[in-house]
């Protein structure tokens, strides 16, 4: 063995030891820097993205709740003034058949019935409607976000499938460093050097 590449002192071994460390590091920032750069810019884009559908989606639940709302308004006071109208056509029925009260007081009660009737039809017809709207809102919003929780599953796996795998990479800073030391030797290639 050449004594001129041993290190002389335990303190030239941890300089040396040092000085190999300092350069796998910088060949560690090289290889990997701008791989690792480049998934933080991807990672802060798709992020972004997930917060902007987030707020569309939010946009657009707010626009259809609102719509909603705005038609149950205008659908109730509808119904109510149809109903105003019809009993105060019922007023004045009565008031014009005074003569035969008993007779009035039947067809106003069978019609008060058949208002009853429609009333509460209506209102269970307006119910399932709200319910049925409801379901198709709710039905609408979860596939938004499975397609949006898909899409993120899709953009990470991506993102795994294109970083390197540590197993292969250990090997080749291992390869390397002992390359560097001199300490391993290939069949072939290392023989005619050495020979």
């Amino acid at each position: 063995m050449d004594t001129n590449t041993l290190p002389s002192t335990p303190a030239d071994a941890k300089a040396s030891d040092d000085l190999a460390g300092g350069n796998i590091d910088k060949v560690r920032d090289i290889l990997f820097g701008g791989q690792m750069r480049d998934y933080e810019r991807r990672f802060a884009r798709l992020e972004e993205r997930l917060i902007q559908e987030t707020s569309e989606l939010k946009d657009d639940v707010r626009k259809r709740l609102a719509a909603l709302e705005q038609f149950v308004r205008q659908e109730t006071e509808s119904l109510s003034e149809r109903i105003r109208a019809e009993q105060e056509e019922r007023s004045d029925a009565t008031r014009d058949l005074a003569q035969d009260a008993r007779t009035s007081a039947k067809a106003f009660e069978k019609k008060a019935g058949q208002l009853d009737d429609t009333i509460s039809r209506v209102q269970r017809e307006l119910r399932q409607q709200l319910l049925e709207l409801h379901q198709n809102m709710n039905d609408d919003v979860r596939s938004k976000i499975d397609d949006v929780l898909g899409r993120l599953q899709q953009e990470s796996n991506v993102l795994r499938n294109d970083k390197a795998d540590r197993a292969t990479l250990a090997a080749l800073l291992t390869e390397m460093a002992m390359r560097l030391t001199n300490e391993l030797s290939i069949p072939g290639i290392d023989k005619g050097r050495n020979g």
